[in-house]
């Protein structure tokens, strides 16, 4: 293997993104960092590199065992990584979020005043 590979190419090869593009538009915005510092999509990395990707809302940090730029598969790609990522919170703790049936149009201001009520951002209640 190589001492360095693509960033965006490493991302996409442990699986950290669906398609080489994706990875590609995830450095570009800014959601990639290698050692805390923003990664461009042609910057390498080296084995020791901590790298942390923001996929679907979610911090993902991983420390580079080894450099790929080929997609392998994921019994490979978890030997190339150190996954750092910390568990998800239980569903009890996560933020509640007031569903809506689909079809169910725009809330009235009633129903916006629950919402908000329940997100704790409410004024008065009366």
């Amino acid at each position: 293997m190589a001492d360095s590979a693509r960033v965006d190419a490493w991302i996409w090869a442990v699986r950290f993104a669906k398609t080489r593009s994706a990875a590609t538009e995830a450095c570009r915005a800014g959601h990639v960092r290698i050692n805390g510092e923003r990664a461009k999509p042609a910057q390498r990395v080296r084995s020791g590199d901590e790298v942390r990707v923001r996929v679907a809302g979610v911090e993902r940090i991983a420390v580079v065992q080894q450099t790929i730029s080929k997609r392998v598969s994921a019994s490979v790609a978890a030997t190339c990584m150190i996954d750092l990522t910390p568990p998800p919170p239980p569903a009890a703790e996560r933020e509640l979020v007031p569903q809506r049936d689909r079809g169910a149009g725009r809330p009235t201001k009633r129903d916006r005043r629950e919402i908000e009520r329940l997100r704790g951002r409410g004024g008065p209640s009366h």
